[in-house]
């Protein structure tokens, strides 16, 4: 599949559903590619080449059970190689990372190198998908929850799914700059500012309030812990900067105030936060970002028929909201949808409000 192809293709319907390993790999890397991310595309494709290993990390490369995109597989080891480094443990694919050797025979080769010394260290990379929790994505949450604002209750309880270290939960301690749109603390030592095509959304009113914020997810990662932190920025892209940056900056926020995060399934925590009483004149909104593929579709079945019933119950004064950043598998790209359940006509509708680059980039804003 050509970085074309990844951009135009007329049906991506079936990209998570490849089931060549080999092939599957290459339009991984293809996609960082198409981000901004060479150098992270040819440590995807050096996978390639430890499946042909005699490690037990290339054994079971070879073998994946599951769908290697949909389970973001290769993102996986790729997560474990750059911990190496980031670690102090190994600094060869410093030069890899910088762009000084781009030759993928090269690549391939010290990547396998890498493989066959640490591959004990590297299998449990593949226990579990990647943990990146990207800041930039909180701009297209904000933008949703400023179009709910315009048009519900402005005072907010949020909770999140999938919240992983919480970076996202802590979105009420950011400053955003969404074009000519600015919210949030001036003071935040987190500045997300996307490039914004198309209208600004809706300004802040002088009562928008974010009263709670609140996440699960089932191995929620602890910013405090250093080596937990260190886990958290080898999934991040080496090719991106700003990216790292913000994690920084994160990590300095949850280190003066966490996250509140539970260890749960996301089904038994929407459960959960739908039962307790929600204050009149206060809007209850579930929020999530780059997570829903790697639920089992009977747990995101059982969330919407829980977040469906619950809306049938909601009104003008205790309305209820889901916003949500996902990825559209007909045309991977990725979309801000929102639902309101506030007892009016329209209850319940589903509106797409932008498209938005995977890791906040950009934001193409076209507002429902």
């Amino acid at each position: 599949m050509s970085a074309t192809d990844a951009n135009s293709g007329p049906d991506y319907s079936t990209v998570m559903a490849i089931e060549d390993i080999g092939a599957a790999i290459d339009w991984q890397a293809e996609h960082a590619e198409i981000n901004a991310a060479p150098c992270t595309a040819r440590i995807v494709r050096a996978l390639k080449a430890v499946l042909r290993t005699d490690t037990l990390t290339g054994r079971r490369i070879a073998g994946w059970e599951g769908l290697t995109l949909k389970d973001a597989m290769p993102l996986r080891v790729a997560g474990g190689l750059h911990h190496l480094l980031l670690s102090g443990q190994d600094d060869r694919l410093a030069r890899v990372y910088s762009g000084q050797i781009a030759d993928q025979q090269r690549v391939d080769a010290l990547v396998c190198e890498l493989v066959e010394q640490f591959d004990a260290q590297l299998l449990p990379w593949l226990d579990g998908p990647p943990q990146t929790n990207e800041a930039g994505r909180a701009a297209s949450i904000m933008g949703g929850l400023l179009w709910l604002a315009q048009r519900t209750q402005r005072k907010f309880e949020l909770f999140e799914l999938g919240a992983s270290a919480g970076v996202i939960t802590m979105l009420d301690r950011y400053r955003f700059t969404l074009g000519e749109t600015v919210v949030g603390p001036a003071n935040s030592p987190m500045h997300i500012a996307p490039e914004w095509k198309g209208a600004s959304p809706p300004a802040a009113t002088e009562d928008f309030e974010i009263l709670s914020v609140a996440g699960c997810d089932l191995a929620p990662i602890d910013l405090s812990d250093a080596d937990s932190a260190l886990k958290l920025k080898s999934y991040v892209w080496p090719d991106a900067p700003g990216r790292m940056a913000r994690i920084d900056a994160a990590i300095e926020l949850a280190s003066n105030q966490p996250p509140v995060l539970t260890r749960e399934d996301a089904g038994a925590f929407v459960k959960w936060f739908l039962a307790q009483p929600q204050a009149g004149s206060t809007a209850r909104v579930m929020f999530h970002s780059i997570m829903w593929q790697y639920m089992p579709e009977s747990t995101q079945a059982a969330i919407t028929a829980q977040f469906e019933a619950a809306g049938e119950l909601a009104s003008s004064d205790r309305p209820l909201g889901w916003v949500s950043l996902e990825t559209d598998p007909k045309t991977f790209r990725h979309e801000l949808k929102v639902r309101l359940w506030d007892g009016g006509d329209h209850s319940g509708e589903t509106v797409l409000l932008s498209h938005a680059h995977p890791h906040g980039a950009w934001v193409e804003w076209s507002g429902g």
